[in-house]
């Protein structure tokens, strides 16, 4: 009997022809399997009756071996194809979307979940590729690929995509994940540079950028093509700080945000570095530098000139170029190889490039875009916010004797404030309650700090206002406008009927 496609037997045994071979249940679902990897299937002669008047024809039973092999080999075939879909789909994309089988993944399957995003990138690819043949450059990508992957996985994180020679790699559990594989990622690209170095190849450097927030993870296509992707602002940044991290000579840059998510932010060595824009965002994100991966005498020079290096920056940010010069050419003396250090004094030379900002303009005034919808909480909102910038005019004047009260005044709006918005998240059964939680404690984490600074005599007026504008109003500017909005649009998407297709 000629071979049949798994498909033809499927549909005859569905049609039940008389004169053909019929299939039992357990050998149709075999079929049926071999339908779904390419198995050409050939049916081995089974015990069959045909009547007639004077006639009954009975064929030979099939060993009981060759069915079993038959069905090892469908098993094996089966396992291999799995394998393969999930180098180019990740098995922890599609438990993220609840899904356990791949044949199962449709367009428009979504989830929203915290992440922390990780994008490494090799510094001047461009020029390291334009010197190597096609199969040259593949072979080099390939073989750093190999070294980050393993790393990745063995910190709870994984490959999203390649894009290029930048890896973007998610962490679903928890940022100091992201930063304890930031530097064992440094930590093989050494080992990696000594092979290189031995082959005669110069070593090669990373920037990696790290974000935390909510992002929609899901899949996107048309009827040939079809990919999983994840989608948020929260990605924009974590690419954005990849970039910016080139432009300093630093390792790891992350987010305001990864930083106020840090399960244990006393473990690591982070300095603010900047305030960046993100595309199409009007207020500035601010950005901080992991240095704990740093050559010991760097790491340790910038451990103890961080207070100055900090006053520097504050005297630039506030428009005080001469006074951020000179900070800058001492700290310099006691961190030469700060390679940030050295753009703040190049941006000095030409202040235009910085962003500048008057003392007398420091305050954040309350702009209408901040309006959450709800009268109660942007009220506030609003005091808390007018109380910060009272307390940087006080600080701006010399008024110490009004610090205090007003200190204790910020700490009770904040605790009304945030009070408020957990009541009604929790009565609304907002899915990420626990992580605006979370910001909630860091930020009194980092006002406690700053308080402790007023209280014991700090009278450095630019380094004090600088931090009042970093740790406080820009927080809760940034906090309205990504925390609060994302809960504001859940909160309205809940009230309202879903949408036609």
């Amino acid at each position: 009997m000629s071979a049949l496609t798994a498909s033809q037997i499927q549909h005859r045994a569905a049609r039940g022809d008389q004169g053909q071979e019929a299939l039992n249940p357990r050998r149709r679902f075999f079929a049926h399997m071999c339908c779904h990897v390419g198995y050409h299937f050939e049916p081995k002669p089974s015990r069959m009756t045909l009547r007639g008047p004077n006639l009954m024809l009975e064929r030979p039973k099939t060993p009981v071996g060759n069915a079993q092999d038959n069905t090892d080999a469908l098993r094996e075939r089966l396992s291999t194809t799995t394998e393969a879909y999930g180098r180019f789909v990740p098995r922890e994309f599609l438990n993220l979307l609840g899904i356990e089988d791949i044949r199962k993944v449709a367009l428009g399957q979504q989830v929203e979940r915290k992440m922390t995003i990780l994008f490494a990138d090799i510094r001047d690819f461009t020029s390291l590729s334009e010197s190597m043949s096609p199969q040259e450059n593949f072979n080099f990508l390939n073989s750093y690929l190999v070294q980050m992957e393993p790393v990745i996985t063995a910190h709870g994180g994984f490959i999203d995509k390649y894009i290029g020679d930048a890896i973007m790699a998610l962490f679903p559990d928890s940022p100091d994940a992201a930063l304890r594989c930031s530097l064992a990622l440094l930590e093989r690209l050494e080992e990696y540079n000594a092979g290189r170095q031995r082959a005669g190849y110069r070593p090669i450097k990373i920037g990696i950028g790290i974000n935390t927030g909510i992002v929609i993870l899901g899949t996107v296509g048309g009827a040939a093509r079809m990919d999983g992707t994840v989608i948020g602002d929260a990605v924009n940044l974590a690419a954005r700080l990849e970039r910016l991290s080139k432009g300093y000579g630093v390792s790891i840059l992350v987010s305001e945000y990864t930083l106020y998510s840090l399960d244990e932010p006393s473990l690591w060595l982070i300095r603010f570095l900047d305030r960046t824009h993100v595309r199409g965002k009007q207020d500035t994100q601010s950005v901080y530098e992991v240095f704990s991966g740093d050559p010991e005498p760097l790491r340790e020079a910038k451990a103890r000139g961080l207070k100055s290096f900090e006053q520097a920056l504050a005297y630039f940010h506030l428009d005080d170029i001469k006074s951020a010069r000179d900070q800058i050419i001492a700290y310099l003396a006691t961190a030469p190889d700060d390679d940030a250090a050295r753009v703040y004094l190049e941006r000095c030379e030409v202040p235009s490039q910085g962003p500048g900002r008057s003392l007398t303009d420091s305050a954040s005034p309350w702009r209408e875009e901040y309006s959450f919808g709800q009268v109660t909480l942007d009220k506030a909102h609003q005091n808390l916010l007018a109380d910060m910038n009272a307390l940087a005019r006080a600080v701006n004047v010399g008024a110490w004797d009004l610090t205090p009260p007003l200190l204790a005044q910020i700490q009770l709006a904040a605790t009304n404030d945030f009070a408020i918005e957990e009541q009604m998240m929790r009565e609304g059964d907002y899915p990420f309650l626990a992580l605006h939680v979370r910001q909630h404690q860091r930020f009194f984490e980092y006002f406690g700090e700053l308080r402790r600074e007023i209280e014991c005599g700090e009278d450095n007026c630019v380094y004090l206002i600088f931090r009042i504008k970093r740790l406080l109003t820009d927080w809760l500017v940034n906090h309205i406008l990504s925390a609060d909005r994302h809960y504001g649009h859940y909160r309205h998407g809940a009230n309202r009927k879903p949408a036609l297709p």
